[in-house]
């Protein structure tokens, strides 16, 4: 019989409402991508046709994240012991990526229409851009109530993703009218650049956040030494160092520790205190705390440094008071 020891770990994501809002963001995005694709290639709209790509990769991360929610309802096994969180912040980070390199072909391809302009079918252009405005604000605003409710970086990268094509949707008609307007067809590269530009700020803002949590940073939402300092003042607890803080997913941290501890106080009611004040002050449940002795874990120069310290305190301390 197989013996698991995961049973205390609580290493999976149930996401019911991020689940059920990529599932319409994606059916939605998918049709609409297509029309897109179609009115961009008949009108010949670089802006239209870079916000049909935006669309694209909208389809393959929303797809991404909805794997990422249901790995991570995945228990923790002998091979995966964290469980399937931190699919999220990889599918994430591929998704931020996937936001930088089209923002950086739709500026290229911008430069080159810059360079020779091509005729546009600005009533066509118009119509499909104010469909995709409507679809936009509509998912926008679904996925907006949804981070309200569920902490999800896979949303995130998803909102933004839209934030982008709203945006984008905007631009597509101010150059349609400026098109219309004044008959200079430079407007139409001009407005896909801004549009790349805002798509690739937000494809970095998800890159930056992913990878800090890939390279297992100190959550932003924490400071250190106020995490280090609350646990040196629980009771019997003489110094806290090989601290670790970072996140596993968005919204699941984890931290070890190493304390000296006074050898005077049961360890057990030291680390139920530490355990206590990591998940009621900093919302962590998951601690794993080392109790030691500088005598029998010095940690080299460490530990006796520590012991000289404490020897000092002690010789000051017993000194005769003299009046």
């Amino acid at each position: 019989m197989e013996e698991y020891d995961y049973h205390h770990l609580h290493h999976v994501k149930e996401q019911s409402k991020s689940k059920k809002t990529l599932w319409i963001t994606l059916l939605l995005t998918l049709f609409f991508t297509i029309v897109e694709i179609i009115g961009g290639l008949l009108s010949n709209s670089l802006a239209l046709l870079s916000d049909s790509a935006h669309m694209i990769s909208d389809v393959l991360a929303l797809g991404l994240s909805m794997i990422a929610i249901y790995l991570a309802t995945r228990p923790p096994n002998a091979r995966f012991t964290f469980g399937y969180l931190r699919f999220e912040i990889v599918a994430s980070f591929l998704n931020g990526l996937a936001l930088a390199i089209i923002a950086i072909g739709i500026f290229i391809e911008g430069i080159r229409r810059f360079i020779r302009p091509e005729q546009i079918d600005f009533k066509l252009m118009l119509i499909i851009a104010s469909i995709g405005l409507i679809v936009n604000v509509v998912l926008t605003l679904v996925l907006s109530r949804s981070m309200k409710e569920e902490q999800n970086l896979n949303v995130q990268s998803a909102l933004w993703h839209f934030i982008g094509d709203l945006l984008s949707s905007v631009g597509v008609i101010v150059s349609a009218v400026l098109i219309y307007f004044t008959g200079l067809q430079w407007f139409d590269p001009l407005i896909s650049m801004v549009i790349g530009a805002i798509i690739f700020t937000g494809g970095w803002k998800i890159i930056k956040e992913s990878y800090l949590i890939l390279m297992e940073s100190v959550p932003s939402r924490f400071d250190l030494d106020d995490v280090r300092h609350a646990i040196a003042e629980v009771e019997g607890v003489e110094d806290v160092h090989e601290m670790h803080l970072w996140a596993i997913s968005s919204d699941h941290y984890s931290l070890t520790a190493h304390v000296f501890i006074d050898d005077k106080i049961q360890p057990f009611c030291i680390i139920l205190a530490i355990n206590e004040t990591l998940k009621e002050k900093y919302g962590i449940e998951h601690s794993t705390i080392q109790m030691e002795h500088a005598n029998i874990h010095p940690h080299g120069d460490y530990g006796k440094e520590f012991l000289r310290h404490k020897e000092e305190e002690k010789s000051l301390h017993d000194l005769p008071i003299t009046t």
